[in-house]
């Protein structure tokens, strides 16, 4: 078996110089670390892990977790960090907490505490005093996705301006009677995202001089299903029928656009539909939807993570990093119809 003192010596450096060109760590130049890179790929050496990381003191292996595994976006954020990683010569360790406050408990005081992993990415969780003090207290590197987070390097949506955005478009084109598809209760935990979404939807109708009412309000669970439903509901309503209807998430608008076709509406001419995250399926459907990059999000979190366990190798961030979003406009929203 091919050694790491066989790579330096047809390379003509130290063991250490070796170490230092294929883990990342330390300085090397570039001429040195291609020579020792192509040295070990002719000899088919690779790095042994345990070696590696009782040398470094890392287990080069980075804890991702999400509140959900079955939702497109906090997946694609997940691919986005993976890809990153995978790029730095780390391995992903993936907790989700669909769960109860036990499981989240276990997660925080006994798998990331555990040297197991070197840094935490937290998505769309809203770390408690006790989580962050726990991960910093051992020197573990610490991003979070979402929104702000004291005392932690955060990537940050502004979900007020984004759900703002979204309804003005429709208010541009002419609509007056907007509905809203947001969160129900039980979804209004981290970063209060559907509230903050209602909240920047109730502020661009009443900056445009329209008060808001209950009756254009459903709350769903971000799911396709719950948006249909939600949707059958506001559009069911022969008397206050919204002429546009603003989702909190992609999979409750396309729910609301099949919801309007199997009510006989035609998507854009009688009714108009927005969403939030553009989603894979948000081009196929023609879904104007306000786009917030969820891969470039996780491709982020992971650069900042390593300049945080590899400094030097990128450009120093500060503690929030907002998030862009864009609208992106497509065939599900025009100007209502006449009469």
């Amino acid at each position: 078996m091919v050694g790491i003192d066989d790579v330096a010596r047809q390379a003509g450096v130290s063991t250490a110089t070796v170490s230092r060109a294929l883990s990342g760590n330390g300085h090397v130049s570039p001429a040195t670390r291609l020579r020792v890179e192509t040295v070990a790929g002719e000899l088919g050496y690779v790095v042994s892990s345990n070696a590696s990381s009782l040398a470094s003191g890392r287990m080069k292996n980075i804890g991702v977790v999400v509140p959900f595994l079955d939702r497109w976006f906090f997946s694609n954020v997940v691919e986005g960090a993976q890809k990153a990683l995978l790029r730095g010569g780390f391995d992903l360790t993936l907790y989700s907490l669909a769960g109860d406050y036990d499981e989240r408990r276990s997660v925080f005081e006994h798998f990331l505490l555990r040297q197991r992993v070197d840094a935490v990415i937290a998505v769309s969780l809203e770390l408690s005093l006790d989580e962050v003090a726990r991960l910093h207290a051992l020197k573990k590197p610490l991003v979070g996705i979402g929104g702000p987070i004291p005392g932690v390097r955060t990537l940050t949506i502004d979900d007020v301006a984004v759900a703002r955005l979204a309804t003005e478009h429709l208010l541009a084109l002419g609509h007056t009677r907007i509905a809203h598809i947001g969160g129900n209760l039980e979804l209004d935990l981290d970063f209060h995202l559907p509230t903050n979404r209602r909240l920047g939807y109730e502020l661009a109708l009443t900056g445009a001089g329209i008060t808001p009412t209950p009756a254009l309000f459903q709350a769903a669970d971000f799911t396709v299903r719950g948006g249909y439903q939600a949707a059958k509901q506001l559009l069911g309503n022969p008397h206050e029928r919204p002429t546009a209807i603003f989702a909190a998430s992609d999979e409750m608008a396309i729910g609301s656009i099949l919801a309007a076709r199997d009510l006989g509406l035609v998507v854009p001419r009688d009714v108009s539909v927005v969403g939030t995250d553009d989603h894979d399926l948000a081009d196929f459907f023609g879904l104007t939807t306000i786009a917030q990059f969820p891969q470039w999000q996780g491709d982020k979190a992971v650069e900042i993570l390593l300049d945080e366990l590899q400094p030097g190798k990128h450009d120093p961030v500060g503690l929030d990093t907002a998030i862009p979003f864009e609208l992106m406009v497509r065939s599900s929203t025009a100007r209502p119809a006449q009469g």
